[in-house]
């Protein structure tokens, strides 16, 4: 047997066992959660791209930011000229910049009292609630509370919680976990963040 013909016998093994795969998977009948974490770049980005897929399927989608405030951001700019994102920006900034605990749990529970009212519409089929791993981190909110919240959604609701250090809790309740990982980032060698790259 040659190369291309050894090639194809295991191609055709691969593919044999990945159709086997799909034949066995059943749709949950509900909406997922998805968790992106992890100390790498790519958390809300990811859940960004989630969101256009969505989109190209004719989904119903909507975001809650819970930190980065008055920051403007290109998805968000984005997606305002697009129009088929109910938005809302939620947080007061980053959490080194309030420096008021109080203010920055009543911002996250606002955040949070949102999220719920949202996933518990029915109106959505995606909602990405970016950066409430942090408001998580931080004791803004508690795991329970976030986790209860998650299992009042609506049965059609996927949701996207991304951020750093996830907890356990939520991993544990999680239908995906994702965990980027830094290899290398330019802010280590002085680079600041760059328009349409970070941000």
């Amino acid at each position: 047997m040659n190369d291309a013909d050894d090639h194809k016998q295991k191609m055709k093994g691969v593919q044999a066992k990945h159709r086997a795969k799909v034949a066995e998977a059943q749709d949950p009948d509900r909406g997922l959660v998805l968790v992106h974490t992890g100390n790498g770049k790519g958390k809300s980005s990811s859940a960004f791209g989630v969101i256009i897929r969505a989109l190209g399927w004719g989904k119903t989608v909507g975001v809650v930011q819970f930190i980065k405030g008055t920051w403007i951001t290109g998805e968000r700019r984005f997606f305002d000229k697009l129009g088929d994102v109910t938005w809302h920006t939620m947080g007061e900034g980053f959490t080194w910049d309030t420096q008021d605990r109080d203010r920055d749990i009543a911002a996250a529970q606002a955040a949070f009292a949102k999220a719920c009212e949202m996933m518990e519409s029915g109106d959505f089929d995606l909602i990405v609630l970016d950066e409430i791993n942090i408001a998580l981190r931080y004791e803004y909110l508690s795991p329970e509370q976030v986790v209860d919240g998650l299992k009042a959604r609506n049965k059609r609701t996927s949701v996207i919680l991304t951020g750093r250090d996830a907890p356990q809790l939520l991993c544990d309740y999680a239908d995906l976990v994702t965990e980027m990982t830094e290899i290398k980032h330019p802010y280590a060698a002085g680079i600041k963040a760059q328009r349409g790259i970070d941000f």
